[in-house]
């Protein structure tokens, strides 16, 4: 049979491995999408205020 410390140290690593699984799940649905509609749309307004300064100098 296990001695205390055998089971000890496998609990542990389904410890740190179920916080890893977790973790993966976490960042895959929310982190990732986050950082990639954020991304779009600081492109998209800085496209805007491009555009927009574009506009200001043919009219100047």
């Amino acid at each position: 049979m296990f001695e205390f410390d055998q089971y000890f140290g496998f609990l542990v690593f389904l410890g740190i491995l179920g916080i890893g699984f977790w973790l993966m799940i976490f960042l895959t649905a929310f982190a990732i999408p986050y950082w990639i509609t954020g991304a779009a749309l600081e492109k998209r307004k800085m496209k805007k205020e491009a555009k927009l300064k574009e506009k200001e100098a043919l009219n100047a």
